[in-house]
């Protein structure tokens, strides 16, 4: 797996409204351990860190909507 299908994945985590009950950490550290065992360069905090929105995808912080101002007004 690479990259691009981590966060992928972790997106699909992330957005679980209206879908199923959310992921518990217990569960989406087992799914971690997974990943590295596919990818050892694949970086597990951090991944954990973007599914919890403590992070961007790129390490960066990440933005909730509430600062996202969309269409560009203000």
């Amino acid at each position: 797996m690479t990259k691009k299908h981590f966060i992928k994945l972790a997106e699909y985590l992330r957005d679980t409204t209206g879908y199923c009950k959310p992921f518990t950490r217990a569960q989406k550290e087992h799914l971690a351990n997974f990943c590295h065992s596919q990818n050892p360069h694949f970086k597990r905090e951090r991944w954990l860190e973007y599914i919890e929105g403590t992070c961007g995808p790129n390490e960066g912080t990440s933005l909730s909507r509430e600062d996202v101002k969309i269409g560009g007004t203000d």
